[in-house]
């Protein structure tokens, strides 16, 4: 078992949450501005489909609707753009968490599985 993935198990310890992998070679959805630093880092999930993990990763306090504002990422690259968020990537479909500095917030949120 990797490093990340011994974090990664904590983390839904943690939190009481069922263990659901975002293989590296899988993509997340995240916006340009999380390699930029900007804070703070939001991420939310919805059912893993295809190649995706079902994650949306956003700097700021609101993403936006424009259709560029996510681009596709695979696991492996989330390194070079924000290492702090791996940790949280086998949280489960409908979970959340917003990063600011040592500030962490994990929650679940059921409206994530309705969509």
């Amino acid at each position: 078992m990797t490093e990340i993935t011994k974090t990664q198990r904590l983390v839904c310890n943690e939190f009481n949450a069922d263990f659901v992998s975002s293989p590296e070679d899988m993509k997340v959805g995240i916006s340009r501005n999380v390699k930029q630093g900007v804070i703070p880092i939001n991420g939310l999930r919805h059912s893993p489909e295809g190649d995706a993990t079902g994650w949306y990763i956003w700097g700021g306090e609101e993403f936006s609707e424009e259709p560029d504002f996510f681009v596709p990422l695979h696991v492996a690259h989330l390194g070079e753009w924000c290492p702090d968020i791996k940790k949280y990537l086998a949280l489960p479909p409908g979970y959340r968490f917003l990063i600011a500095g040592d500030y962490v917030d994990v929650w679940f949120d059921g409206s994530l599985l309705n969509i």
